[in-house]
């Protein structure tokens, strides 16, 4: 027999590889590719436990990527993590942002571009609203040159509240960057239709939400 203890138990485990709980493990939507362009992901303290983040998915996706979570980073750890390539911040050039303090980005050199091999891509993961002061709170990251994303479909991130016009998740935006690099888009095209099953997974769990609640 089952006991209500058992049950509470069995939903609070979780997976080793996710780190989601095992009724929620979304390991099935992991797609491992190939890529050049080295990622680093800054992920906000705030998005590790969120259940509709993609980041995680996206780390365990691309063999060449560091997940690394923290809001305003000591200057000689980040320094160590943007050590050794050249890299680049995935994050668009706002001038708005300079009432809050963050300087413009110096110019983008199309050389770095073109050598995908010593490329890194520098991606936050955060709300608009954390990723702004992440930036501000880490010079460091001002002082990169920014990519922007160009001609991007609309996002198929159904489960998130967009803040911003045209605003992607994280893995999206990430994977057409790397489209955009690379110039390759059948090869991550696999990842963004895995993204497809995994809002649909997180709809499913706040449609069945909801369904309980009605009163």
């Amino acid at each position: 027999m089952t006991t209500q203890t058992d049950s509470v138990s069995s939903r609070r485990e979780r997976c080793a590889t996710c780190l989601r709980a095992q009724s929620g493990c979304i390991c099935q939507w992991v797609r491992p590719l190939s890529h050049a362009v080295e990622i680093l992901i800054l992920q906000h303290p705030l998005e590790v436990q969120h259940a509709k983040g993609s980041a995680r998915l996206l780390h365990l996706s691309l063999p060449d990527s560091r997940l690394v979570t923290g809001e305003a980073f000591a200057a000689a750890e980040l320094d160590a993590l943007l050590a050794g390539k050249h890299n680049v911040l995935l994050y668009p050039d706002t001038p708005g942002d300079r009432s809050l303090g963050i300087a413009p980005p110096p110019p983008l050199d199309d050389a770095w571009l073109k050598d995908t091999a010593s490329l890194r891509l520098v991606v936050l993961d955060a709300t608009w609203r954390k990723s702004r002061k992440m930036l501000y709170l880490n010079p460091a990251l001002q002082q990169l040159p920014r990519l922007p994303l160009r001609d991007t479909p609309p996002s198929h991130y159904l489960i998130r509240k967009a803040h911003v016009p045209d605003q992607l998740s994280t893995l999206e935006a990430t994977c057409y960057a790397l489209m955009q690099l690379e110039d390759e888009v059948a090869r991550f095209a696999p990842l963004i239709a895995a993204f497809d099953g995994f809002v649909a997974q997180q709809l499913s769990y706040i449609t069945a939400f909801d369904a309980k609640n009605v009163k």
